[in-house]
């Protein structure tokens, strides 16, 4: 794709839960105008549902002929797209509502509906990798454990009161529960056997809250991230927490492997995840890498391994971009 805001105008989709956003016709209006400000047509609308969260409507907007799909609501809507998306030419852009999400966070988007539209303007793309388990795709993590209990136990009336820290007491009423037991292969290898509180297997590193757990996840290297989780205890959780907030490159109670195959068996059944988003419980989670399968629209296209690089600034461009389109 061109870089830069000067190519040929692009025709996007919407895709929206319109229960994330507070007032929809507001945010409707801002979107729209700020895109005709750019030299963009006005994008197709695809509203979600309950019984479809997105993989259909973005399917109807690649009928359609889009260049680029804004995914708009939380870690379900956008895993949606990105299992819809995956393989093919168009890109994902994502417009941060309500609480953000996981891939919003990665992108050091928060809930800035500006800097998610600049982003998308300025069309900075970056060709990434995906998971893949059981035929849905997932562009940041998915987990075993620990980190899905943290987000079943996460009210979502709190986390529309007073954000991302919900989740840390939904982690709390989980922090003394008994391990699990798991056997761990990577790559057909010997499977490794863990007494783990939570697996996660990662294309890119942060977590909610934009906390960035593994430093040297890269989100095209052809390789998952592996991180095991072992603290059995509340002071052990505290050291572990202690390295990731001071971004120490060792962190206690976590060991991490590289591999394009991973298949975690656990020795009951354990609440999992994917994106931030809760699957089916089950004893096994077995995934494996597509490389370079899905277009995202970035704050730099360059080949860095943080997501992140410039959000700030496209935070600022993208303001004036709105104001633009209000005509102010």
């Amino acid at each position: 794709m061109e870089a830069g805001r000067h190519g040929r105008a692009l025709r996007s989709a919407v895709v929206v839960n319109p229960v994330k956003v507070d007032d929809l016709d507001t945010f409707r209006r801002t979107v729209v105008d700020a895109l005709a400000a750019a030299g963009w047509p006005e994008p197709l609308w695809l509203e979600t549902t309950v019984e479809d969260p997105g993989r259909g409507q973005t399917e109807q907007a690649l009928a359609k002929g889009v260049d680029l799909v804004f995914a708009c609501g939380g870690d379900g809507t956008v895993m949606a797209c990105v299992s819809a998306l995956v393989g093919t030419d168009v890109a994902l852009a994502v417009l941060p509502q309500g609480t953000g999400n996981l891939l919003a966070a990665n992108l050091g988007l928060s809930t800035d509906l500006a800097a998610g539209i600049e982003v998308a303007v300025e069309r900075g793309r970056r060709l990434l990798d995906v998971g893949e388990v059981d035929g849905q795709h997932f562009a940041v993590m998915a987990g075993m454990g620990f980190d899905a209990q943290m987000l079943a136990a996460t009210n979502e009336t709190t986390k529309r009161r007073i954000g991302w820290p919900a989740y840390v007491v939904g982690a709390a009423r989980h922090l003394r529960d008994r391990p699990m037991r798991v056997s761990i292969s990577l790559d057909g290898q010997p499977p490794l056997r863990r007494r783990a509180r939570s697996v996660l297997v990662a294309n890119v590193g942060r977590l909610q809250g934009g906390v960035r757990l593994l430093t040297e996840a890269e989100p095209d290297d052809g390789y998952l991230d592996v991180a095991v989780l072992t603290p059995h205890r509340l002071r052990h959780w505290v050291r572990l927490g202690w390295a990731v907030v001071r971004r120490r490159d060792r962190v206690p109670r976590m060991e991490v492997f590289r591999a394009r195959r991973v298949t975690i068996t656990s020795n009951r059944a354990q609440p999992r995840e994917l994106d931030g988003d809760l699957i089916e419980p089950g004893r096994e989670l077995s995934v494996q890498i597509r490389r370079r399968a899905l277009w995202l629209c970035v704050p730099q296209p360059e080949s860095t391994p943080d997501l992140a690089e410039d959000a700030s600034g496209a935070a600022e461009r993208g303001e004036r971009l709105i104001e633009e389109g209000r005509g102010e």
